[in-house]
């Protein structure tokens, strides 16, 4: 079943200490730092992710970018980014097909009105969990990974290996 993720960026930002110091730094370093958060979020869980910034004080229209297959978006210019998840929410659920939609935000109001459209709602801090999970899990795979002898190594004879390491030395 197709699971996507809609993250209101500012909100993750504003909600986790170690974003929310970097913003005050960096604005965009706070940014980078959660799309490179969410990348490896989205390689362990295979979730699509949309994380949507707030730019309605900015001239212009909505714009879009994609980061390593992470979709991040930008309201347009009067559009607020709690606007934009309620749409991007209801687009999605138009296309008729069986998926999950969560909506990761710590703003109350947004997480009701979400969840009466037909989302599932995720609090900043239960992603921020999840996040750190999936992190940890996939260092653990890394490690087992590294730790795993040769398995076929194991099985060969002297002479074989020997034979294959001068193949392999020319």
């Amino acid at each position: 079943m197709r699971e996507v993720l809609i993250v209101d960026g500012y909100n993750i930002i504003g909600d986790w200490p170690e974003l929310r110091d970097l913003k005050y730094e960096r604005l965009e370093a706070a940014r980078d730092k959660l799309v490179d958060d969410l990348k490896e979020y989205k390689a362990f869980t295979g979730r699509e992710v949309i994380i949507v910034f707030d730019a309605h004080l900015a001239s212009g229209g909505q714009t879009e970018e994609v980061i390593s297959g992470i979709k991040i978006l930008y309201s347009k210019h009067e559009e607020t980014a709690d606007e934009l998840i309620e749409r991007l929410v209801y687009e999605l659920l138009r296309e008729k097909v069986r998926m999950h939609i969560y909506v990761a935000t710590g703003d109350y109001v947004e997480q009701q009105v979400t969840f009466g459209g037909g989302a599932l709602r995720i609090t900043a801090r239960e992603l921020k969990t999840d996040v750190k999970n999936a992190k940890r899990q996939i260092r653990e795979n890394v490690e087992k990974r590294n730790n795993t002898r040769n398995v076929i190594d194991d099985h060969l004879s002297p002479q074989v290996r020997e034979m294959f390491e001068k193949w392999r030395r020319g």
